[in-house]
């Protein structure tokens, strides 16, 4: 194999929880570019219509609609996903996230669990449950979608910042212990993403300003920026490189 060979995906069998729109959809269409096949796993039956896009676009794409807030529906979504894929799994990306705003003193308790339940307690389960068939079929590519607020806390988002604490460590603590048998761990750290999630700070004129200011490379990252690192750690290329929380923020950290 050529060094290049070693970035081509090819033939591998990739799961993607939240691909259907924003950052997903962009992994999703960059896997699948670079070669692997592709199911799509969603709360919502946008996922339907991703990967129908996705079809018709000449890859290999499937969709899985499953409630991620149930761990049961986490499970059942895992199981079917895995058997569109002939019950191989080579990559797992999880990407699904969600977001609640509130004052740390008025933040209610249901708001705190969903966001929990997702961005964290899904992201462990899947990492179990692909962990489990990777471990057997002889190794796999984990990639979690950590955030800035894995290392900074934020502001009305008490919950998210927990919850993506939560991802870089869980990251850390499965690396430990799978790295060595073949299953390669790592966590994304996206920026500041002009996506739906964000949206209230693009048109915030104030704090769209304060944002640039900070951001050395002058603009607002897309979903077009997340598919050289996906394609990367999905790769035997970075076999070497485990238990990392890589950043992709314009710089934002380093300033």
């Amino acid at each position: 194999m050529s060094f290049m060979e070693k970035f081509y995906l090819k033939g591998k069998k990739a799961i993607i929880t939240g691909g259907a729109h924003g950052l997903g959809a962009g992994i999703a269409e960059g896997l699948c570019e670079a070669g692997a096949e592709v199911v799509i796993i969603s709360s919502s039956n946008r996922c339907i219509e991703a990967a129908e896009r996705l079809t018709k676009a000449g890859f290999l794409a499937h969709a899985v609609q499953a409630n991620l807030m149930k761990r049961e529906e986490v499970e059942e979504g895992f199981n079917k996903a895995l058997g569109l894929l002939n019950g191989k799994i080579d990559i797992l990306v999880n990407n699904a996230g969600i977001q609640r705003r509130h004052k740390c003193e008025e933040f209610p308790m249901e708001d705190w669990d969903d966001v929990i339940s997702i961005n964290l307690n899904a992201v462990f389960q899947m990492c179990q449950l692909a962990g489990r068939v990777m471990l057997v079929n002889g190794g796999g590519k984990i990639i979690n979608l950590a955030s800035m607020l894995s290392f900074f806390g934020g502001f009305t988002v008490a919950a998210y910042a927990a919850s993506k604490g939560g991802v870089a460590q869980i990251t850390k603590a499965l690396s430990n212990e799978w790295s060595g048998r073949n299953v390669h761990v790592n966590a994304i750290a996206p920026g500041y993403m002009d996506t739906e999630m964000n949206v209230n700070l693009v048109n915030d004129e104030s704090r769209n300003t304060e944002i640039l200011g900070r951001i050395p490379i002058g603009r607002w990252g897309t979903p077009e920026d997340m598919k050289g690192l996906v394609i990367f750690l999905a790769s035997t290329a970075s076999d070497y490189i485990n238990g990392a929380i890589i950043p992709v923020d314009g710089g934002y950290l380093a300033k």
